[in-house]
């Protein structure tokens, strides 16, 4: 009986071993799955967005074959996600084949919009473009007939041109605030002039609405301005728009200091910080 006992004890125990075993084997192919599953579901969304961003690079919409040479992807695997994109709402097939943004895109960027903090997004640019130019950079919002200042990076010197944070300044009196007119065509501009008198702050300010209008016209042309000491003597400024991702203007970026340093190549510098903070705002130019 003992050895019938011991046999029995013996082949329950090999049997459990070999569940264990198979138990064993099964679990640590599980992990195998679960372990390569979030890389290729990580390798599909690095995909993902590098498509969209190449769409988003495109004035016009792109075909399957630009867009898979600019993304390094082959045509099949840029079709596949692609499809999927267009099934999602994400992207959009044109009539000739080729692939623009979708509405759904627009819908989500403008709830991101809505949340978003532009002082956050436009500091770190600011910052740069005050260590580019030595002087300090300013980020004003429109409330009514002024310019307020919301944030601003000031430079690290002992003479500059400091606005305090929650200050105002009439719009005529500001690089920014002539864009702004500008920006609402011939009429706003009229009008605004005949509501405010334009007031002079300096013999530099613009208190005449046909001289102020062929400002504010030219510097939207051009697409920056300049305060020649119209808000303050020996006090310059440049100033250009910021927008969000439905074109609208939502900030000036301007940079101040005194005139006899204000320098003409900073203009190209300022454009391009104001163009790459709406670029972060979502905007992408027609």
């Amino acid at each position: 009986m003992r050895n019938i006992s011991n046999s029995v004890t013996g082949l329950q125990a090999g049997v459990l071993n070999q569940q264990g075993n198979r138990i064993k084997s099964k679990t640590m192919e599980t992990s195998k799955i679960d372990m390569q599953e979030p890389s290729g579901s990580i390798q599909v969304i690095e995909r993902l967005a590098r498509l969209l961003d190449a769409i988003a690079l495109h004035d016009n919409d792109a075909s399957l074959k630009i867009l898979s040479a600019e993304t390094g992807l082959h045509p099949s695997t840029a079709f596949r996600i692609l499809a999927s994109l267009s099934e999602q709402g994400f992207v959009e097939r044109t009539g000739k084949g080729n692939y623009q943004l979708g509405v759904k895109l627009m819908q989500l960027g403008n709830r991101v919009s809505s949340n978003v903090d532009i002082r956050k997004i436009a500091l770190p640019i600011m910052e740069k473009l005050r260590d580019t130019l030595g002087e300090t950079v300013n980020l004003t919002m429109r409330e009514g007939d002024e310019v307020v200042y919301i944030e601003r990076s000031v430079a690290k010197r002992m003479m500059k041109v400091e606005q305090v944070i929650g200050s105002r300044a009439p719009l005529h009196v500001t690089a920014v605030g002539k864009l702004m007119l500008g920006e609402e065509g011939e009429a706003a501009c009229l009008g605004y002039a005949k509501r405010s008198k334009l007031p002079a702050y300096t013999v530099n300010t613009f208190s005449k609405a046909t001289d102020l209008l062929q400002e504010c016209m030219a510097s939207i042309k051009r697409g920056y301005a300049l305060d020649n000491e119209e808000a303050e003597l020996e006090v310059g400024c440049i100033g250009t728009l910021v927008r969000d991702a439905s074109g609208q203007v939502v900030a000036g970026l301007s940079v101040s200091a005194p005139i006899e340093r204000r320098r003409e190549e900073w203009i190209a510098l300022v454009m391009a910080a104001g163009k790459q903070l709406s670029q972060q705002l979502g905007y992408r130019p027609e």
